[in-house]
């Protein structure tokens, strides 16, 4: 008689545990076990616990291989799913083998675990395993599909509701609850005051700090008060919701004809933008590949949207300035260079108008499509191609975590009808032929941050926290997937072999960059060193670069004057006619404004179930290297974030974002 010492846990999620029959059966290389309740006196399988259970067998299994987990109904009580996190299975050897679940189980319905080492799909070698593995796979193509949500966008999956998606990737009900009070809270206050749906203007710019009572953070109340100063308009290139578009400026482009006499008195004295250019202080915004995009129509009229540029120069006191403004990519009489020496409300059009194309770019580019896009990329196709005993499975689910959730729902919250990025002054269709435009130009290289930072000329710059951040945050993690990668790949071999990773590679190629060679994805895997660099950025950018472009857009973009995605008046074609009315009128109306407010409470919320960065509560490794490389990123992780909280501490405007304490472990919002 052989003992097998069984130790099933039910996750601490709320409504995790359930009063269903649960049997299990044990599969080994010489035979398996009998299919056994596992009922202990008492109420098993409630939240949060552990039982421990015993299954005898005639003589022992040998090597164990699977686990078969079945629930079945108790009679007369409504339907519940169980959330069933691992079972470890002490073999009567004396060996404990973690099988990992991790996952919402559904009445009637049954999981077949592996466990122990991490394995890719040529290690197999026992029948049982290959054929279990195949059918795996196999399942997992027909439950997670692939859909063109528009020409020449990435690729999404096929679920059209969210509601239709695997409960294992569906949002904890603690975090569905949240999210819906947090609905609830602004739509009752906003209600309250009468804002919602109001098409009225506002009468001043005193009365759009009166929407919310309660929501405030240092950051937006700063930004409130100091919105109108140059360098925090400058310093929000660096350091603000979209730190990925200026670059250092050697020449002036043909189609920006400033010149010296121009931008002369706001250039320390004896020099000239020439000799400033040498010295590598002049920086350029050129949002060019908006220029020729149909804006929307608002009361049978187009809106303006300004393909434009801007020149910002790092001054002696190390403040990014800006210095010279031209709206439209092509000059003339009625494109004028606005300059900080003009009427001061004609240079904050000027700005706010760079301000609304730069914020359509940041949220349809650089965060939706850059972070939440190209993840649903990575993410689906892990989930068809990966074996959940597959080493990268296990190293790259819990970056994934809600991701496919929030997508699916938020397309239709941000697209639809009424959603903040169908009212923005670019529109449904504008937006996405600027996010096509985009990913045609999108190459490998500008998603990895010290390439995206040396092709821009940004070393240097000081006072840059996201680049210094940054970098530190793409070194540790890649010294985190480099020990990974390289214990489960001693050589460039086991890559090439291994048809899983191939496969996964392919289908982003296809699905993500749409087969496009140009751009310098990889199409497959030839050596260890280009495994390592690709999951390095996949982890990067659902992680730290998601916060740099989400974490702060409460701080930035609530105050509407600052950061708007709408404008309605035509900007300004000559000098001196404008006035504080002017602003008002172009500024989006008071319905409008209460609902771009709302959505960045909504992306800035906090909630309860957060996963920091590095931080891995599934355990889903069973061997003790990966379990000692973890601990060794979260040391790292933890050094980095005391650092940036010192340093913060002695800034005025601090970044936050990028503290690993603050970065989430995926998309989850």
């Amino acid at each position: 008689m052989a003992e097998y010492k069984i130790e099933v846990t039910t996750g601490d999620k709320q409504y995790a545990g359930t009063w269903d029959h649960i049997y299990v059966t044990l599969f080994g290389a010489n035979g398996q076990s009998e299919r056994t309740e596992l009922d202990n006196y008492g109420f098993d399988f409630s939240t949060g616990t552990i039982g421990i259970y015993t299954i005898k067998t005639s003589s022992s299994l040998g090597k164990l291989l699977l686990v078969k987990v079945e629930k079945d109904p108790l009679l007369f009580l409504s339907e519940d799913e169980w959330y069933f996190s691992k079972v470890v299975v002490t073999t009567p050897e004396g060996e404990a083998i973690l099988f990992p679940c991790y996952r919402w189980i559904s009445r009637g319905e049954l999981v077949e675990l592996r466990g122990g080492k991490a394995m890719k799909g040529f290690e197999e070698d026992h029948p049982l395993l290959i054929d279990h593995r195949k059918k795996e796979l196999t399942h997992k193509k027909s439950l997670y599909q692939w859909k063109i949500m528009a020409e020449g966008l990435p690729h999404i999956n096929h679920s059209d509701n969210a509601s239709e998606l695997p409960a294992e990737i569906r949002y904890s009900k603690s975090k569905s609850t949240e999210a819906d009070n947090t609905k609830t809270i602004i739509g009752l206050e906003l209600k309250l005051k009468g804002l919602v749906g109001s098409n009225e203007k506002w009468e001043s710019i005193e009365d759009i700090k009166k929407i919310f009572w309660c929501k405030k953070t240092t950051m937006s109340e700063y930004v409130s008060e100091h919105w109108k100063e140059d360098n925090i308009y400058g310093f929000q290139f660096l350091n603000g919701v979209n730190p990925n578009v200026i670059k250092r400026c050697s020449e002036l482009p043909p189609n920006f004809p400033v010149t010296e006499e121009m931008v002369k008195p706001f250039l320390a004295e004896g020099t000239s933008p020439q000799k400033e250019m040498e010295k590598g202080n002049i920086f350029l915004y050129d949002q060019k590949k908006m220029d020729g995009i149909t804006p929307r129509t608002y009361n049978g009229e187009p809106l303006h949207v300004t393909a434009g540029l801007c020149l910002l120069y790092m001054n002696p006191e190390n403040k990014l300035m800006p210095i010279a403004i031209q709206l439209h990519q092509q000059p003339s009489e009625q494109n004028p260079i606005f300059l900080p020496s003009d009427p001061e409300t004609d240079w904050l059009l000027a700005k706010m108008f760079i301000k609304n194309a730069d914020s359509m770019d940041h949220q349809a580019v650089q965060h939706l499509m850059n972070t939440h896009f190209l993840a649903e990329v990575y993410t689906v196709a892990a989930l068809r191609n990966f074996s959940v005993i597959h080493p990268l499975y296990k190293l790259l689910i819990p970056h994934f975590r809600y991701t496919l959730y929030v997508n699916t729902a938020g397309r239709k919250t941000l697209f639809g009808p009424e959603g903040a990025l169908s009212i923005s002054s670019l529109g449904y269709d504008g937006l996405f032929e600027l996010m096509r435009r985009a990913l045609s130009e999108t190459t490998y290289s500008s998603l990895c941050l010290p390439e995206n930072i040396t092709a821009r000329g940004l070393e240097s710059i000081p006072n840059f926290y996201y680049r210094d951040d940054g970098l530190k945050l793409w070194n540790i993690i890649n010294s985190f997937v480099k020990a990974v990668v390289e214990y489960y790949y001693p050589s460039d071999s086991e890559v090439c072999k291994d048809t899983e990773l191939q496969d996964w590679i392919s289908e982003i190629f296809t699905h993500g960059f749409l087969g496009n060679k140009a751009s310098g994805f990889p199409a497959e895997f030839h050596t260890v060193e280009e495994v390592i660099k690709f999951i390095t950025m996949v982890i990067f950018t659902v992680t730290v670069q998601h916060a740099a472009v989400n974490n702060g857009q409460y701080d930035y973009y609530s105050w509407m004057p600052n950061v708007s995605l709408l404008l309605h008046k035509p900007p300004p074609t000559t000098k001196g006619q404008s006035s504080m009315r002017t602003i008002l009128e172009t500024l989006p109306d008071v319905g409008e404004t209460v609902s771009f407010a709302a959505l960045t409470w909504l992306l800035s919320d906090k909630y309860t179930d957060v996963v920091p960065l590095g931080s891995y509560p599934e355990e889903r490794f069973d061997e003790p290297a990966p379990k000692q490389m973890i601990k060794e990123f979260q040391a790292e992780l933890s050094f980095l974030s005391e650092a940036i909280t010192l340093r913060n501490s002695q800034l005025e405007v601090p970044y936050t974002y990028l503290n690993p304490a603050e970065i989430e472990n995926s998309i989850t919002i």
